[in-house]
């Protein structure tokens, strides 16, 4: 069936169209979720950037149609001769430097050879090839290479065998791995060449020859062969061969796979690079380890494994990114998630007594009728939208004792000495009734945590959760507690209430993007957020007590006494250069002097409304609405200033007059706190 057939048919409302020969057929960006394409042949077809949500390919067979397979059996064979031309070239190269008769050249020619061909095998030995195929190759060949004639008719039957071995092999897919044994083939072949070539050479020579060409055949052979029974060493050369052999077979490259289903298809030669793999259905499939994942959870065999046949039971995943993966029913007892990724998970029915979920992300996971017994739930990231209905569970540990912890978790010595596991329900002799765990978890699923595995400074913290919640209101976010994590206490979890409805999956999304951008500013850029934001970062530097990152830092609150009576003020300390600003209803305050002089006060005016008119010109430029446009504007408002000659000597004038803080308090902009501090750097600059 054609392509155009099968859209306009789906377009009429027809979704079954199992049992349809579909080979080399393009459906490349067009949607056909919903549809039905079980046993279809989908060889060499094109699904590239394909909308796919809940479509079947149950039992289909994709992969190379048979013309590809010949155009790629071709291919293979043509670079399995290059191959064995050059290795050809290489061995009579090095049979030179035992020829009394070779000039200098030829004598260069064969000790670079030597040393390249030295240096290939060395790397393969440290990849794991091993002494033990160096010395049987080297014993094979040696004793083949001085037996004479012998010696030919072992490297014929060679030849033959691994031609027709190579052949097969690229049938199923493995044909660029397969071509280092083809290569082998035809080295040996050309073993015959290479012997009579070099017959008016010396005895000595024409054996050390027949035997180099031998020795490189059959650890040509040998690395072809372990590639293809998936040695880990030489997964580099295995996926190359992967990429190749999938050339020109079915592509679902870029395609909305999301709960599609592909029981008992057939996969090989297939290219899922970018496809959207939420919650893809996986069982019993064939040849799933000879896709083309990308960068998708399909990257790794223990995972492949895994879908195929839902047995994960006491395996270890921990820190994986397996958002999205479908194991539903599967067999999880025991298996490790520690810190893992399974947000939008499908663990429907999955039998998950005693898995570790410790730090687990599991955001719209759905674990509906899920076995939960003895499952270590410390600190497991579960939100409004996991679903947990009909769990099963007669208890949880709310702990992982110091004895089942991973390295990268491991207890401070105050703690490593307490197994208890903070059983839940508490009384080791009763166990939750039906219902009650629902009841006991629903607390902690209304919560936003963000947790941060790695050091982090609480300064960011604050400003980054202060910036979710202003662009957020909607959301009615609010910290309600701040812990202190990990063996030295300085990694950090932020718990925060919202609204039911607020989608925490997209709120913990962008929560971590501020942080990443904040982390990313200019001294001076996080200078001028710390000072506007300092009330928020007191907050949080005070409840957690943790050392900055930068201990020249710190944050503290002053009172100011006498007849000022100002209360309540701030002081920024930054290094050395540290200044005090308070504000009064009396005038301007900033490092002890009152600026009531009117000439004063007018030359902070007249500046302030120069910068307020820059930078409502830049308005319609750069978006003030984050961080980053504020930042931006800020950084083009200092190249027009620094370029103004005039502009530059009035606001030099007003900063020398009042300073940066004085400025601040006339100025109502969202960038003028990035401006003020690229200004005060700019006048330090100018003034030393």
């Amino acid at each position: 069936m054609k392509a155009r057939e099968v859209l306009q048919l789906y377009a009429a409302g027809e979704r079954d169209f199992r049992r349809v020969n579909l080979r080399g057929q393009s459906f490349k960006g067009k949607d056909l979720s919903g549809a039905d394409f079980s046993e279809a042949d989908i060889r060499s077809a094109n699904f590239t950037n394909a909308c796919l949500k809940g479509t079947k390919f149950v039992g289909t067979k994709a992969g190379l149609s048979r013309r590809w397979v010949v155009f790629l059996v071709v291919v293979s064979w043509l670079l399995a001769a290059i191959s064995g031309i050059f290795l050809w070239f290489l061995v009579a190269w090095i049979t030179f430097l035992f020829s009394e008769s070779s000039n200098l050249e030829n004598i260069v020619a064969g000790w670079i050879a030597l040393i390249t061909t030295g240096l290939f095998y060395v790397i393969s030995f440290r990849k794991g090839l091993g002494w033990g195929a160096f010395a049987v190759a080297g014993a094979v060949a040696f004793a083949m290479a001085f037996a004479g004639a012998f010696a030919v008719v072992f490297a014929v039957t060679v030849a033959i065998a691994y031609a027709v071995a190579g052949a097969v092999a690229i049938v199923f897919a493995i044909t660029v791995a397969i071509a280092y044994a083809v290569a082998g083939a035809f080295s040996a072949a050309f073993s015959v060449a290479v012997a009579f070539s070099v017959a008016f050479f010396e005895p000595v020579a024409v054996a050390f020859g027949r035997a180099i060409t031998l020795v490189l055949t059959i650890l040509n052979a040998y690395l072809g062969w372990r590639a293809l029974r998936g040695n880990p060493n030489d997964a580099w050369l295995r996926a190359l061969a992967i990429a190749f052999a999938a050339i020109g077979g079915t592509s679902f490259r870029g395609a909305d796979l999301t709960d599609a289903d592909f029981t008992k298809a057939t996969l090989k030669s297939t290219d899922l690079r970018k496809a959207n793999l939420t919650r893809t259905c996986w069982k019993q499939t064939e040849k799933l380890d000879r896709i083309r994942p990308g960068k998708t959870y399909l990257h790794n065999p223990e995972i492949q494994q895994l879908v195929k046949t839902g047995q994960g039971q006491d395996k270890d995943f921990n820190r994986l990114n397996l958002q999205g993966i479908n194991l539903q029913g599967a067999n999880l007892i025991g298996t490790s998630f520690i810190e893992g990724n399974l947000n939008e998970a499908n663990l429907r029915d999955a039998n998950l007594t005693d898995t570790k979920l410790v730090h687990a992300q599991l955001d719209r996971a759905d674990l509906t009728g899920a076995t939960l017994t003895g499952a270590y739930l410390e600190e497991w990231n579960i939100t409004s939208e996991t679903k947990l209905n009909g769990i099963r569970c007669d208890y949880v540990f709310m702990r992982l004792p110091p004895d089942k912890r991973p390295a990268f978790m491991a207890l401070p010595p105050e703690e490593s000495c307490n197994p208890n596991p903070r059983r839940k329900p508490d009384d080791w002799d009763k166990n939750f009734e039906q219902g009650e765990f629902a009841e006991f978890i629903e607390p902690m699923r209304l919560t936003l945590d963000l947790y941060h595995n790695q050091v982090v400074d609480p300064r960011l913290v604050a400003l980054a959760f202060g910036q979710l919640k202003d662009n957020n209101p909607e959301a009615e976010i609010e910290a309600v507690s701040i812990e202190k994590k990990g063996t030295n206490r300085d990694k950090l979890l932020v718990r925060a209430e919202t609204l039911p409805q607020a989608d925490h999956s997209t709120l913990n999304s962008e929560y971590f993007s501020n942080l990443d951008y904040l982390e990313s500013l200019s001294p001076e850029a996080l200078r001028a957020l710390l000072i506007d934001k300092d009330r928020m970062v007191r907050r949080f530097t005070e409840i957690l007590e943790v050392k900055h990152k930068n201990p020249d830092v710190t944050i503290q609150n002053i009172q100011i006494q006498g007849d000022n009576k100002m209360t309540g003020d701030r002081t920024i300390h930054v290094g050395r250069d540290y200044r005090e600003t308070n504000v009064s209803d009396q005038g301007t305050y900033v490092e002890g002097n009152y600026y009531n002089n009117p000439e004063q006060q007018k030359t902070l005016a007249q500046a302030a409304q120069e910068i307020q008119e820059l930078l409502e010109q830049l308005d319609k430029t750069y978006p003030t609405g984050t961080a980053a446009g504020q930042m931006q504007a800020a950084q083009e408002a200092m190249r027009q200033i620094e370029g103004d000659m005039a502009l530059g000597d009035r606001l030099l004038s007003a900063l020398r007059a009042g300073g940066t803080e004085a400025l601040k308090q006339t100025l109502n902009h969202p960038a003028a706190t990035f401006v003020l501090a690229l200004l005060d750097d700019w006048q330090k600059t100018k003034d030393s």
